[in-house]
């Protein structure tokens, strides 16, 4: 294995980010958080990860997309040693979702949720039980499912992608499903399109990343609410069978095929749950995947509470700041770290403060250029300036920051604002349309400097408001590694 470390150029041609276009010697992510690659078990092993989990002793299992599941020792090793990988079960159907839980590992494939354990202690499975299958399979290529870890009550749940990511041909396609210690399913949620990854939150809520295409003006993460309808109303055909376990079927559909908009289809249909946090397409990424909380409490640097996103196409991984106004979640995402080796889809973050992650890039291509990828995250100890938070304020915005700010800096001149929605409609994805330019102010800067005011004149309400500070500066003289966030208003609190 290796240490991978990329030049500050290198990176900007890669990608174009914020940070990696800074001055030469100035901070870039590998300075705050390292990445380390796995080379496979051996030269024909092609390690396509869809989910990762821990196992005891403090080992790594990884599923792939071609069927198999390994498991890794040494995989915590810093500095790093050589990985031991043994074949714990194959000849799985496109594993995407993995957890442990009293002694089996759980699988989520195409057809089921499948336990599996090793009993004669020999590394191998060799007990396998269909925990659930209660949901249809056309055949198609895109039926795509994921799975989450469990939730304290030893559910697990589901997410499917529709046939074909545009029409339901099999049952609950487009659903979520909540699968019981004792394989009971009841259906949760519907209005799914073309799903990457399923976690939880801090607060252990439940979310989903969803793709831009129909009915997905953008990609975005969305809060799944309990018997909520998250916008694609393709599976919606389903409910029949659903034996009234999240209500009964949304009385409105969409009002228009073409023109509408999230906050006006939210008074329109009683369940939609507009999405959480907007991950604007092309210019963040292109498929969001994997999510995980960072529950380490700040051994994995200052973002405790936070969640953290992968990004298949573009290879990174997203930090996200999440709150609930009105009852509803919504919140800015932040670049976190790029340059991994292929596309991200796998995420895990373990309670002391280690991030690994794997992924492909068969089918969708992506901006890393190996076929797949398993590597690990480990924080340096040193803490990057970056905006640690961005909340709703009723005139703008609260932001606060991981160092002091110079308060010199902190003018009007040194931030800009463009806000703009997505049009929520049948066809594939939407242009950035209605846009705002606002006007901005800085109030007041904390005696602390480490957070300030940033009134914004209008707040409107749905859209994205895509904040830049170019010229904001640490009280040390630093930039900003990350110099934008982009913050989803559902709500404008009242006070």
């Amino acid at each position: 294995m290796k240490t991978i470390v990329r030049l500050a150029l290198l990176t900007a041609v890669l990608s174009g980010s914020a940070a990696a276009q800074q001055a030469p010697g100035a901070s870039k992510e590998a300075d705050y958080y390292t990445i380390t690659t796995f080379e496979a078990p051996a030269p024909d092993v092609a390690l396509e990860g869809g989910a990762i989990a821990l196992l005891p002793d403090r080992k790594i299992a990884v599923c792939t997309r071609r069927g198999q599941i390994w498991v890794v020792e040494n995989a915590f090793e810093h500095p790093a040693k050589p990985a031991k990988w043994t074949l714990f079960a194959e000849y799985l159907h496109e594993t995407l979702g993995l957890a442990w839980r009293d002694g089996w590992l759980y699988a989520v494939q195409r057809p089921e949720v499948t336990r599996m354990k090793d009993e004669n202690g020999d590394g191998r499975a060799d007990v396998f039980e269909t925990v659930s299958d209660a949901w249809g399979i056309k055949g198609d290529y895109h039926e795509y499912n994921f799975g989450s870890s469990f939730d304290p009550q030893g559910n697990l749940y589901t997410v499917h992608c529709l046939t074909g990511s545009f029409t339901s041909e099999a049952l609950y396609r487009g659903w979520v499903l909540k699968i019981s210690a004792d394989g009971k399913m009841t259906p949760f949620a519907c209005g799914v399109r073309s799903p990457g990854g399923i976690g939880f939150n801090a607060a252990g809520d439940l979310f989903y990343t969803d793709n831009q295409g129909a009915w997905n003006g953008s990609s975005s993460l969305k809060w799944i609410k309990p018997g909520s309808f998250q916008g694609n109303p393709n599976g919606n055909i389903w409910f029949d069978y659903a034996g009234g376990a999240i209500g009964d079927r949304p009385k409105n559909p969409p009002l228009t095929e073409q023109g509408s908009r999230t906050v006006i289809e939210r008074d329109n249909i009683a369940t939609y749950i507009p999405p959480a946090v907007v991950l604007p397409h092309g210019k963040v990424g292109n498929s969001p995947t994997g999510i995980v909380p960072d529950l380490s409490g700040g051994k994995f640097g200052p973002f405790a509470g936070q969640t953290f996103v992968g990004e298949q196409t573009h290879s990174k991984i997203h930090r996200v700041f999440l709150e609930k106004v009105n009852g509803i979640y919504q919140g800015a995402m932040f670049p976190f770290r790029e340059g991994f080796d292929s596309g991200n889809i796998g995420l895990l973050l373990t309670d002391d403060g280690v991030m690994f992650t794997s992924g492909s890039n068969r089918g969708w291509g992506a901006r890393g250029t190996r076929n797949w990828n398993f590597e690990r995250v480990n924080w340096t100890g040193k803490v990057s300036f970056e905006i640690h938070e961005m909340r709703a304020r009723p005139d703008g915005f609260e932001l606060t920051f991981t160092e002091p700010i110079d308060p010199a800096s902190a003018t009007a001149a040194a931030f800009t604002m463009d806000a703009y929605t997505y049009i929520y409609q049948k066809a594939y994805g939407s242009p950035e349309v209605d846009q705002v330019k606002p006007k901005l102010t800085v109030p007041s800067v904390a005696p602390d400097g480490k957070s300030l005011r940033l009134t914004v004149e209008p707040m409107t309400k749905g859209h994205v408001h895509e904040l830049r500070l170019a010229g904001l500066k640490s009280a040390a003289g630093l930039p900003l590694l990350h110099d934008v966030a982009y913050y989803t208003l559902n709500e404008i609190p009242a006070k």
